[in-house]
């Protein structure tokens, strides 16, 4: 098993410390495990997928300038 080093605020050190009864080695282990299971799925899903990244920036331009219009940004 691999071991990373984190870098996290010093008040969520501080918050952190006086917690000492949470393994926060799990959390972070579990919290890691659960992104990279969403990302094998999206991984999956693009697999199959035919869009294009150009097709995909189209999608994103559209979606975005009709939200702008719905929220009246």
């Amino acid at each position: 098993m691999a071991n990373i080093t984190l870098h996290i605020p010093d008040d969520v050190h501080d918050l952190m410390k006086r917690h000492g009864e949470v393994r926060w080695s799990e959390v972070a282990r579990r919290a890691i495990i659960e992104h990279t299971e969403k990302l094998r799925l999206l991984d999956a899903i693009v697999s199959k997928s035919a869009l294009t990244k150009e097709g995909a920036l189209e999608v994103d331009a559209k979606v975005k300038k009709e939200l702008r219009k719905r929220y009246g940004l």
